[in-house]
């Protein structure tokens, strides 16, 4: 029986400089998506899934992710004094049990595979997700729990994956594609972005993962890869053989919110399926 997935880790200490000068003071994981911000979806996500505890990996000025998932004390207690219950009620929505979310810093910008590193105390001998809240993907149900119920068949190692043009693979992780089963995709290789002649294949890696402990004896070498970074790709790579590893293309829709078209498209994404909202933007969209 596969060990069962109740931790997840959020790296968050990412500097959002696409989106300056609104990333000055705020954290881009902070940044809205019609009502909620970056981070609350991801979390969101994660406890659908069945995950338990959550592993936020933040940097300098990243304090208010830490104020949002906490009380609001004066703010609650003037909602509750005007009588405004549904607004104190969405105030509270978010709040975990004491325990459950946890912070570590990461102390320099490394790369993202020295972020998953810096998490190794909390996440300790079990396996683990990983979630980039970058990538808001959405879905019924959510990736991470279509990922989580395959990895209760299948075990191992999961990436989830989706077909870009090979001109987009330089953006990627990539796998080698073996067998295909459904929407499972035995994995042969893992190559961080390569230029697109070199590509094997264009079944590109997004911010959804799955991971054994194991993981953590390879990013423990701080080996250098693609950027002068420790890249999370190549310590996956050395997994490839060792354990099960299967890539996962989702049944959803993801948004690349680093960047601000995608951050814009999620927002009219989701706006159109809000009863309050829809109508109104939908008019707005086909305005000439």
């Amino acid at each position: 029986m596969n060990a069962p997935i109740k931790k997840i880790v959020l790296p968050v200490a990412g500097l959002g400089t696409r989106f300056l000068p609104a990333t000055k003071a705020i954290p881009k994981e902070m940044l809205p998506v019609v009502d909620k911000p970056l981070i609350q979806y991801a979390v969101e996500e994660a406890l659908e899934a069945g995950i338990e505890d959550i592993i936020l990996v933040t940097g300098r000025n990243k304090q208010v992710m830490e104020d949002h998932f906490d009380h609001a004390y004066e703010l609650e207690k003037i909602l509750q004094e005007k009588g405004k219950d549904e607004a104190l009620e969405v105030a509270r929505s978010m709040l975990l049990e004491e325990g459950r979310i946890s912070y570590v810093r990461q102390m320099r910008p490394l790369g993202l595979g020295h972020a998953i590193w810096c998490a190794r105390k909390l996440v300790g001998n079990n396996p683990f997700a990983v979630a980039l809240p970058d990538d808001l993907i959405k879905g019924r149900p959510g990736a991470l729990k279509q990922m989580v119920e395959a990895y209760n068949e299948l075990g191992g190692n999961m990436v989830a994956t989706m077909n870009v043009s090979r001109e987009d693979t330089s953006k990627y992780g990539v796998i080698t594609p073996g067998d295909h089963t459904k929407n499972r995709i035995v994995v042969g290789g893992l190559v961080e972005k390569p230029h697109p002649d070199d590509a094997p294949s264009t079944q590109a890696v997004v911010g959804r993962y799955i991971l054994q402990p194991e993981v953590m004896d390879h990013l423990n070498k701080k080996a250098v890869g693609a950027g002068g970074e420790i890249q999370l790709t190549d310590a996956m790579a050395e997994l490839i053989g060792q354990q099960p590893f299967h890539a996962i293309e989702f049944d959803g829709t993801r948004f690349d919110c680093g960047s601000k078209i995608g951050w814009l498209m999620a927002n009219l994404s989701l706006a159109t399926e809000d009863p309050t909202l829809a109508s109104e933007v939908e008019r707005l969209i086909t305005f000439r």
